[in-house]
């Protein structure tokens, strides 16, 4: 049954500060800048993300903080560049990273709350952000010097704990994330060996000498006001939003999929075609909400424009190792007037975000790459969907278990639905300004209510925890 999950009413965890210190690389390392790759440039920007555990006898907190931080101080051998800095290269105006061994984040604390206590773990609450500190105080707060990535451990009173890490997107993007978390997860154990071993060479998504650019690239433009020095990065101001999960159970999947089937093949009884998705029709069904709530006029001959992003590893030739360490991700534009979106059958909203990654090709990597290096552009689209269903972090096993829910932290980011797995179906986290928010919550709810013909049929039953029933069997 579709579900909207808004916030829930707790707003202070409660926390106790413990220790916050800066670790190092068990092992000397070796001092140089490393290459970022045009992708990189432009991701200048924190992704904070949190792992819940529940409570295991044989691994209280207390030896869980022994553990990973000595798993840290390990995977920051392979891992250099996660203890190093950003600096800006004045001569060529690029960001690199001074693998100086400077320290990585490492923070301990604890609640005065137990797990049980906190509700739901996948409802968007502001108050997890306090489970992935951004800074560190110590070193004092110089944006030079603060390091790129910290780890939080925090303890709940049932012993439960949950593991934040904030990690600046040029680190590490979503598949990059998943390897690397495997590998400080197999660092925990007593004598595990690396999952994978990173492949740290980004150069093989640098740009061809000299730039070809042979397709045109509307999904990025030229932001009027450039820095000073160093790339624009891809990121939005911050405001007042409200942040909600819509759920996509299996059957609410299954039903998108069946009025994803084109209207010849549905006269004909015929099944979906393979190549439709669960993750393209949420993708769709997000997009035509989001087009259809951009403002009160709702104007129809507006463009709206959907970015998906998609992983280059399997798509270049030769492909990039699948251990790749870096940002290897670019999107995929879909863009359709208002009024074609909301007239217009849903399997042709489909369609258009199902064929938009197959524009991707080897060549076409290669222009967005040289593109970026001439340009200086960054992503352009009205919205943006990034994909977590595949990534797996929820599979990642530690000496004390799996996570009993991993997922992205509610942050200030309006532009950008993370869509990750639920127990059951999708979940999708959408954080928009009030208003906006209200019309996107309405045009989700008329949708199914009015391709299932019943609007009138059913009342909105709201639980306890804010939890919007449907109606959608």
């Amino acid at each position: 049954m579709a579900t909207i999950s808004s916030n829930p009413a707790m707003q202070d965890l409660k926390i106790t500060f413990q220790e916050s210190t800066l670790v190092f690389p068990s092992q000397e390392t070796v001092t140089r800048s490393l290459f970022l790759s045009n992708i990189d440039q432009i991701l200048n920007y924190s992704i904070p993300t949190v792992f819940f555990f529940s409570a295991n006898p044989d691994y209280p907190p207390q030896v869980v903080c022994k553990r990973l931080k000595l798993a840290v101080e390990k995977v920051l051998v392979p891992y250099d560049f996660m203890a190093g800095r950003l600096k800006l290269n004045q001569e060529s105006g690029r960001l690199e990273i001074d693998c100086n061994a400077a320290g990585a984040g490492f923070v301990v604390a604890s609640s005065e709350f137990s797990l049980d206590e906190l509700g739901d773990l996948v409802c968007p609450n502001l108050a997890f952000q306090q489970l992935a500190v951004q800074t560190l105080d110590n070193p004092p707060a110089n944006k030079d010097n603060q390091p790129l990535f910290i780890l939080q451990v925090t303890s709940f009173k049932c012993g439960g704990f949950a593991i934040g890490m904030c990690v600046n997107h040029i680190l590490l993007d979503g598949l990059s994330a998943r390897t690397f978390n495997e590998n400080l997860a197999s660092q925990a154990f007593d004598d595990k060996p690396f999952a994978a071993v990173p492949c740290l060479n980004r150069s093989l998504l640098a740009a061809r000498s000299p730039p070809l650019v042979e397709f045109s690239h509307p999904e990025f433009f030229i932001p009027k006001n450039l820095p000073n020095s160093g790339p624009p990065v891809f990121d939005c101001k911050k405001e007042e939003l409200v942040s909600k999960i819509f759920k996509l159970s299996s059957s609410d999947i299954a039903f998108l999929k069946n009025k994803a089937t084109p209207p010849l093949a549905a006269e004909t009884n015929a099944t979906a075609p393979a190549r439709i998705s669960s993750f393209n029709v949420a993708a769709a069904l997000i997009w035509r909400c989001k087009a259809l709530s951009y403002d009160d006029d709702c104007n129809k001959d507006r463009v709206s424009t959907l970015l998906n992003v998609v992983d280059l590893r399997s798509r270049l030739n030769p492909p990039l190792p699948p251990s790749y360490c870096g940002n290897a991700v670019l999107v995929a534009y879909s863009s359709a007037e208002c009024g074609n979106i909301e007239k217009g059958p849903f399997s042709k909203l489909v369609e258009m975000v199902s064929e938009a990654p197959k524009r991707i090709t080897n060549a076409y990597v290669k222009s967005v790459i040289d593109w970026l290096e001439m340009s200086k552009g960054i992503p352009c689209g009205e919205y943006m969907v990034s994909s977590w269903l595949r990534l797996g972090f929820e599979q990642v096993e530690y000496p004390w278990g799996k996570p009993v829910h991993s997922g992205p932290l509610v942050n200030h980011r309006k532009d950008i639905c993370w869509v990750f797995p639920a127990v059951d179906g999708i979940n999708a986290l959408v954080s928009l300004p009030p208003k906006e928010m209200e019309r996107f919550e309405s045009q989700f709810h008329n949708f199914f209510a009015k391709i299932r013909g019943i609007l009138d049929d059913h009342e909105e039953e709201k639980d306890m925890d804010g939890s919007v029933q449907l109606g959608v069997a």
